[in-house]
């Protein structure tokens, strides 16, 4: 990489790490020194190919995506097993929006890598389950029932988010 493709990659990475760093704390389930982690392989990773890539911003998204899976499946097959302590319910206070994201951040850790991925580049990204599963490499049929049997643990795990739906509308 020369001086000047440096100095892109360096603004690159100056006007989109906040960015991808809300998306690999959502990807982690809110584990901030994990979310820190996949940031950084995605950027070392982009920075080899700096100059190959036309997409910067997508491809790192990918990297992340992609990378969050396979240390899922790596963790998976060390016998590794996370889990966060089921949320209490959560009075109706003024700090009730702040405790309903921690409520989600804990439920979001609980459900798989890739059933947190579907949800993120449906939900949170916006993509069409077409495009899910080309980025994942599934079959958008899989996206589907993979988006609705992680929506259906969310409701399982946390109800107070459901319950606050309610009062909301």
């Amino acid at each position: 990489m020369d001086a000047a493709d440096e100095q892109r990659f360096r603004e690159f990475v100056d006007a989109r790490a906040p960015a991808l760093m809300r998306l690999g704390f959502l990807l982690t389930g809110g584990d901030q020194h994990a979310a820190e982690d996949l940031v950084q392989t995605a950027l070392a990773k982009l920075a080899a190919r700096w100059r190959q890539v036309a997409a910067p911003e997508a491809y790192a998204k990918q990297i992340m995506y992609r990378q969050q899976v396979s240390w899922w499946r790596a963790s998976t097959r060390r016998g590794e097993v996370v889990q966060a302590s089921p949320p209490d319910r959560v009075a109706r206070d003024a700090h009730h929006q702040s405790e309903l994201r921690m409520v989600l951040r804990a439920a979001l850790a609980r459900l798989t890598a890739r059933q947190r991925a579907v949800l993120v580049l449906r939900y949170y990204e916006d993509l069409p389950e077409q495009e899910i599963a080309r980025v994942l490499g599934c079959s958008v049929g899989t996206v589907r029932s993979t988006a609705h049997r992680s929506l259906a643990r969310l409701r399982d795990l946390a109800p107070e988010l459901a319950q606050a739906l309610e009062v909301a509308t």
